[in-house]
C-alpha cells in the first residue's frame, strides 16, 4: 500500500479515536472553531481585508513580514486584556469577556497563517 495512503488512514483512525474517547473536548472544539468562522466572516465583511494589509502588496516578501508584525501587536493587545481580565480585574470584564479575547486571539492566528501563505488578497 502507497506510504501516503497509510498516513491518510492512519489520520482517520487517530481522528475517530481521539473523537470517540473524548467527545466531549472534540465536540466543543468543533463548536468553538465554527463560532471563530463565523466571527472571521462577519469582521471580514465589515472591515475587509485592507484591515490586514495596511495597503501594503501581498506578494511581496517584506510587506507580509511587515503585515504579520502588526497581527503580533494586535495578538500582543488580546494578551495584554486577558492578563488584565485575569489579574488585575478578576474576570470583570467592561466591553470584551475572556472568551471574546481568546476568540479574536485565535482567529488573529489564522489569519496569520493565511498571509504567510501569501492567500490573503486572493479571490
Amino acid at each position: 500500500m502507497p506510504q501516503t495512503v497509510m498516513k491518510k488512514m492512519n489520520k482517520e483512525n487517530i481522528t475517530e479515536k481521539v473523537e470517540r474517547e473524548y467527545p466531549t473536548i472534540t465536540l466543543e472544539y468543533k463548536d468553538i472553531t465554527a463560532e471563530q468562522y463565523k466571527v472571521f466572516i462577519e469582521k471580514h465583511h465589515d472591515y475587509g481585508d485592507k484591515n490586514i494589509t495596511l495597503g501594503l502588496n501581498i506578494e511581496d516578501e517584506e510587506d507580509r513580514n511587515i503585515m504579520l508584525c502588526g497581527l503580533v501587536i494586535r495578538m500582543n493587545d488580546k494578551v495584554q486584556r486577558l492578563l488584565n481580565l485575569l489579574f488585575k480585574r478578576k474576570g470583570e470584564a467592561c466591553n470584551e469577556s475572556i472568551e471574546d479575547a481568546l476568540l479574536d486571539l485565535s482567529n488573529y492566528g489564522i489569519i496569520g497563517q493565511i498571509v504567510n501563505n501569501k492567500k490573503w488578497h486572493k479571490r
